[in-house]
């Protein structure tokens, strides 16, 4: 069997590109070393609940094409993303609003607010930052960096803020209004009945090849179509040959409780850096679920090595510029188009995967 494309990796790009294809006549081959489709935005429903099984996953975007774009795959519910955080025994809404700054010092104006801030961060005289702690100090103050900031960002990094570049916070925003949600963007919410649908519905009538690693059956595979899609990490694809890029990973512990209730809020970040995980997701919110029982997952953020699920790449100077050397490699791979955040070492919103696989579907499905 010939095809026009191979799809490598069932995830939203690879999926949105083989939709596209599909339509326009093109006959796809999709292959998946796991065992599922939808990639990282994989829900798993246990117990009528869908389980984020990769992580918290809020759709948001200001892009109404790409908003009407994925509609035509889910109805979205009015889910609103607002995160709490947790220190030691005191409880903060977040992003830093007026009702962070209200419970931190138990103040009632933007403008009791903004002379505290400004206070602190006057009084730490930061010109030049020089560091991750610097930067976030000379943005926030102290209060909101010590109890928000610094243990979490510690736990993401694997290291003391002192040692991370102060680029990784460009700025922090500070709302001063009495307003939770997390996102600014226009759209938002939650595909009823979770994610999988979605992509379930952009691969129908599309042959999927699960449980089946592309790099290990690649003599097999590379001549089945014309062009490949290729959705994996492109240092893996050229074996490392240059070097390895650096991701953060993330490990999950799930666990489903006797109770309808456990934290009141679908995410909780746990600020403390002696806390082990960084946050708490309770999936059954994402839906607004009344089950009689809940599940929980605790996330922990690690060093990826080559074996782990790499999760967010870091970007730094370092590894920008390893990744634009195996970019000059893949321009010269003729058939083999890279894209998605592995193939593009880049994180990527979900409504900027869609963008970015309905562009290349405009260069490349004439």
């Amino acid at each position: 069997m010939k095809y026009d494309y191979l799809i490598v990796g069932a995830g939203l790009y690879g999926a949105v590109f083989a939709y596209e294809a599909n339509r326009r006549g093109k006959k796809c081959l999709v292959v998946e070393k796991r065992n599922h489709i939808a990639g990282n935005i994989y829900c798993e429903e246990i117990h009528d609940i869908q389980v984020h099984k990769y992580g918290a996953h809020i759709f948001h975007t200001s892009n109404k094409e790409i908003w009407d774009y994925v509609n035509q795959f889910a109805e979205f519910n009015n889910y609103i993303n607002s995160p709490i955080a947790k220190y030691k025994d005191e409880l903060y809404n977040l992003p830093f609003n007026m009702n962070t700054f209200s419970k931190m010092w138990g103040i009632s104006t933007p403008q009791e607010a903004k002379e505290i801030i400004n206070n602190q961060i006057r009084e730490l005289n930061i010109t030049n930052p020089q560091n991750l702690e610097e930067q976030a100090l000379s943005l926030v103050g102290t209060d909101v960096y010590e109890k928000l900031i610094k243990g979490y960002t510690e736990k993401q990094w694997g290291r003391e803020c002192k040692e991370l570049p102060a680029f990784i916070i460009k700025r922090l925003p500070l709302r001063f209004v009495y307003d939770n949600n997390y996102f600014n963007d226009r759209y938002q919410g939650i595909p009823i009945g979770g994610y999988t649908k979605i992509v379930e519905k952009m691969l129908e009538g599309i042959e999927v090849r699960l449980n089946t690693d592309y790099l290990v059956n690649k003599e097999t595979l590379c001549d089945v179509a014309d062009k490949v899609i290729y959705t994996g990490m492109i240092d893996q694809y050229f074996d490392y040959r240059l070097g390895v890029l650096e991701y953060r990973s993330v490990r999950f512990e799930t666990e489903e409780l006797n109770l309808e209730n456990y934290q009141g809020n679908a995410v909780v970040n746990y600020t403390e850096r002696d806390v082990p995980y960084t946050r708490i997701i309770e999936h059954k919110h994402f839906e607004f679920g009344k089950q009689p029982n809940t599940i929980i997952s605790r996330e922990y953020s690690s060093e990826w090595k080559k074996g782990d699920e790499p999760y967010y790449p870091v970007n730094n100077d370092k590894n920008d510029a390893l990744y634009a050397e195996y970019k000059k490699l893949a321009d010269s791979e003729g058939k083999v188009i890279f894209g998605g955040r592995l193939g593009a070492y880049k994180y990527y919103d979900m409504d900027k995967v869609i963008d970015a696989a309905l562009q290349m579907c405009r260069e490349e499905l004439i």
